[in-house]
């Protein structure tokens, strides 16, 4: 009974001086809403209604084949506005070391299909989404995001990654 204890004993100590801390992990902060509204401040994400872009579809730019689609999902708010949310799937091309990481990027070409009638789509919009992160041994974030080459996010630490996009 004795080496029983003795057994366990070491076994819980083993796998208590094995824990880790906090300081140890690195934090994934990845998750990026996209919001799309016009100057007046209009949702153009309805999947129905008339002027808004009822078709979505994202295409990963970076990708060793052409044509690769990308994930997102359209979710809506509780007062009912609509918003892309990427997590991830595109490829992270590396851009750059910095004095604590690296810098990387990911291309996502945006399609954006517009209903102008019941029966109608104006032409297909091509538009340019460059997400890039930031790694280091204590975090991999979204830093900044562009849209057709303006910038329309930079990270505020502890806050959601938020990018309105007007069109």
């Amino acid at each position: 009974m004795k080496k029983i204890f003795l057994v366990l004993t070491l076994i819980s100590l083993t796998l208590l001086s094995c824990g880790s801390d906090d300081d140890s992990l690195q934090k994934i902060d990845q998750l990026l809403n996209l919001y799309i509204k016009d100057s007046s401040g209009k949702d153009l994400l309805k999947p129905t209604k008339i002027g808004s872009y009822t078709g979505v579809t994202f295409m990963d730019q970076l990708a060793e084949k052409d044509n690769v689609n990308v994930n997102y999902s359209r979710k809506m708010l509780a007062d009912s506005t609509y918003y892309l949310e990427y997590l991830a799937g595109a490829t992270r091309q590396f851009v750059e070391d910095t004095d604590g990481g690296k810098i990387y990027k990911s291309e996502i070409r945006v399609s954006l299909t517009k209903k102008i009638s019941d029966t109608q789509n104006a032409p297909v919009v091509q538009d340019k989404l460059e997400i890039f992160y930031r790694s280091s041994p204590n975090v991999f974030e979204v830093s900044r995001v562009l849209y057709n080459n303006q910038l329309v996010f930079t990270k505020v630490p502890d806050q959601p990654n938020v990018a309105t996009i007007i069109k």
